[in-house]
């Protein structure tokens, strides 16, 4: 059956309101952990949020979205944008180099503790659960777990009234706080939020990094890139690994950065639950 189709109103509850309440499946037994069970708790508190939440109707100038209000389908899970710029904006550029975890990637993950035993000594460097780890692009979460890389954010989505592709998309977000907007992203990499800032629909407990290796790592040692953008040293290593990590650094506090990693370059990215999108 289809997912029903809902309006920027009330539909903000709707999006929630069907099947497992968005959570994604459980990882299996032996997975199940308190650090893995904080994010599925996090995503079952969604419903009030949603319900609480006030809507409003997304624009953006010179962007040719039609002016109506737009209807949206929830998902059947919550799904996940790795997001980067400035917390206290509601708008800017970038939004091309975002990414989308379709499935929660915490209970997918797999411990800095077992890299060795589950990834490196795997055929191909496929997780237990079939995603394929980067040795020169990797992510971590919050518990110390390395991630699945997510997919590049669509930008762009098919009309049918007029058949055609337009260049932006909408998506319902949330922080898991106070408030649950709508976002939308256009091709060029434009991106704008109906209410509120980038830090509003942030969840703060969920923290991610992407770790890859710089191409001055092997002779000066690591370079970390700050949240803000800004670079310094993280200390001498010949390669950028997961074995390099320190692992008493995890559990990282809510809305702190993300550890740095010898030998890597980091960049942290802001983590935002996503509810819908438009239909």
């Amino acid at each position: 059956m289809a997912p029903p189709i809902f309006g920027a109103g009330a539909a903000l509850l709707l999006a929630l309101s069907g099947g497992n309440g968005g959570v994604p499946n459980s990882p299996p037994a032996a997975e199940s952990s308190p650090a893995r069970l904080t994010r599925r708790a996090a995503l079952a508190s969604l419903l009030p949020v949603a319900a609480a939440a006030a809507t409003s109707t997304p624009a953006l100038a010179d962007d040719g979205a039609d002016p109506k209000k737009p209807q949206f389908r929830r998902y059947p899970q919550i799904r996940f944008i790795a997001a980067l710029g400035d917390p206290s904006a509601s708008s800017g550029a970038g939004s091309d180099a975002w990414g989308l975890w379709r499935d929660d990637p915490g209970p997918r993950g797999v411990y800095l503790r077992d890299y060795d035993s589950r990834i490196a000594s795997s055929k191909n460097n496929v997780a237990p659960a079939g995603w394929t780890f980067r040795r020169d692009d990797w992510w971590l979460e919050e518990h110390g777990l390395i991630m699945s890389n997510p997919d590049e954010l669509p930008r762009k989505r098919y009309d049918k009234e007029s058949g055609e592709v337009v260049p932006y998309k909408r998506y319902v977000v949330t922080g898991d706080r106070e408030v649950t907007s709508v976002l939308t992203v256009t091709e060029d990499g434009r991106w704008d939020l109906a209410k509120g800032t980038l830090y509003d629909v942030t969840h703060l407990p969920c923290r991610s990094a992407r770790y890859t290796q710089p191409a001055a790592a092997a002779t000066t040692g690591a370079v970390e890139v700050g949240a803000t953008g800004t670079t310094t040293a993280a200390g001498a290593s010949k390669s950028c690994a997961p074995l390099n990590a320190d692992r008493k650094a995890f559990p990282v506090k809510p809305g702190a950065e993300m550890p740095p990693v010898a030998g890597c370059a980091k960049q942290d990215y802001a983590v935002l639950f996503v509810l819908g999108e438009e239909a």
